[in-house]
C-alpha cells in the first residue's frame, strides 16, 4: 500500500520590494556608472554632441540667401534638435540595459526605482548641458543667429528641451521590446509634436482641434519660449510660463518613467 503524500504547499508569493526613499549617494553612483559606460562609446558621444551642431550648420547655409529665415526658425530648432537626439540616445541606452538584464540586477540591490531614474536623468542631463552649450554657442556666435534677448535664455530653453527628451526616452523605453521598437516610438511621440509646435505655421492658424491638441504638447511651449527670446530684450512672463511648463512636463514624465519601470525583464 502506498502512503498518500501530503499536498505540497504553494510557494509563497514574493512580496514587492519596499519603496526606498530617494538617496543622493545611490543616485550619483548610478549617474557615475552611466557616464563611465558612455565614455567607452565614442559614437554615442559624437551623436549627442555633434548632430545638433551639424544640423544647425546645414540649416544656416540652406538659407544662405535669406538670413532672416534662419533667424526666424533657427531659435526654435535650437531647442528641437537636442530634444530629438536625447530622446533617441536615452531610449536606446536604457532599453539596452533593460534587455541585457542589467536593470533587473541593479533593482535587486538596495537601489530604488527613483534612484535609477534620477541617476539616468542626472547623467544624461550633464551631457545635455554640454550639448546645449555647444549648439547655442555655434548658433549665436558663429552662425550669426540674431536674437533680441539674452543668449543665456536660449541656452536655458535648449537645456530644458534636452532634459524633456531624456525624460521621454526613459519613459518610452518601458514599452519597447527591442532597440528597433524604441526608434519606432519616435514617429508616435516626436513627429506629431514637431508638426503641431508652431514651427511651420503659427498655432492659432491651425484648425481649432489641432490647436487644442498643440496646447497640451510640451514642444509647443519650447518653441514659444524660444520665440519670446527671439523677440523681446527682457525675460517676459510668457517666457517664464513656457519654461516652467517644459520643466514640469519633464518632471512629470520622469515620475511616470519611475512608475512604469519593471523589476523583471519580460
Amino acid at each position: 500500500m502506498t502512503t498518500p503524500t501530503a499536498p505540497t504547499a504553494p510557494a509563497p508569493a514574493l512580496a514587492p520590494a519596499p519603496t526606498r526613499p530617494l538617496s543622493l549617494s545611490r543616485t550619483t553612483a548610478t549617474a557615475t556608472r552611466v557616464l563611465r559606460q558612455l565614455s567607452h562609446d565614442p559614437r554615442t558621444i559624437a551623436l549627442l554632441m555633434l548632430i545638433p551642431c551639424v544640423m544647425l550648420f546645414l540649416l544656416r547655409y540652406v538659407f544662405d540667401g535669406s538670413p532672416r529665415t534662419f533667424d526666424n526658425i533657427g531659435a526654435s530648432l535650437l531647442g528641437i534638435f537636442p530634444l530629438i537626439t536625447m530622446f533617441l540616445v536615452t531610449s536606446i541606452a536604457t532599453l539596452r540595459e533593460r534587455t541585457s538584464g542589467t536593470l533587473e540586477r541593479l533593482l535587486a540591490m538596495p537601489l530604488g526605482k527613483g534612484d535609477l531614474i534620477a541617476g539616468y536623468a542626472l547623467a544624461f542631463g550633464a551631457l545635455a548641458i554640454v550639448q546645449s552649450a555647444l549648439a547655442t554657442g555655434l548658433a549665436v556666435w558663429f552662425l550669426g543667429l540674431d536674437v533680441t534677448g539674452s543668449p543665456w535664455l536660449l541656452l536655458l530653453v535648449a537645456l530644458l528641451d534636452a532634459l524633456l527628451g531624456t525624460a521621454l526616452g526613459l519613459f518610452v523605453s518601458a514599452f519597447a521590446a527591442s532597440e528597433f521598437q524604441a526608434v519606432q516610438f519616435m514617429p508616435a511621440v516626436i513627429f506629431p509634436q514637431l508638426l503641431l509646435c508652431g514651427l511651420f505655421t503659427p498655432r492659432d492658424n491651425m484648425h481649432p482641434a489641432l490647436e487644442a491638441v498643440s496646447d497640451v504638447l510640451p514642444m509647443s511651449y519650447a518653441v514659444d519660449g524660444m520665440n519670446e527670446v527671439l523677440r523681446h530684450t527682457d525675460m517676459t512672463t510668457a517666457f517664464v510660463r513656457d519654461a516652467l511648463i517644459v520643466a514640469g512636463c519633464a518632471l512629470l514624465v520622469l515620475a511616470l518613467g519611475a512608475a512604469t519601470l519593471k523589476r523583471r525583464t519580460a
